[in-house]
């Protein structure tokens, strides 16, 4: 399956959404937050996946975002924002950025690994 970096700030949701996508067959590594996203990836380009909450301490997911956006040793690797924010002007932001999606929390742990796996197909298509 997909090697994927869940960066949360909440440790129950963190942890959750790792069983759940390990259960799933992934292999997962985890962040607390953007500031150590960035640092992880950027010292393994390696992941196919990035699943980020968008409000988060010292760094936020959008600025994580921009940032792995903006190497060309990370560019590649989609984004999906996590957030209980749904505004129309939030998604838009997350989008902006580069996202390869944004789901709102709270989601069904179902409903995840369906649209991470149309996010993962898509990638292998392009």
């Amino acid at each position: 399956m997909a090697k994927i970096l869940v960066a949360e700030d909440e440790m129950d949701i963190r942890e959750l959404i790792r069983l759940t996508l390990e259960f799933s067959g992934h292999e997962v590594g985890t962040a607390r937050d953007g500031l150590e996203a960035v640092d992880i990836v950027s010292q393994d380009n390696s992941f196919d996946l990035i699943l980020m909450d968008v409000r988060m301490p010292r760094m936020t997911g959008y600025e994580a975002c921009r940032q792995l956006k903006q190497k060309a040793s990370t560019k590649h690797i989609p984004v999906v924002f996590l957030s209980a924010k749904g505004q129309e002007a939030e998604v838009e932001t997350g989008l902006a950025l580069g996202a390869a999606d944004y789901i709102l929390k709270p989601f069904a742990p179902d409903f995840l690994i369906k649209e991470i796996g149309k996010i993962l197909a898509e990638k292998v298509r392009n």
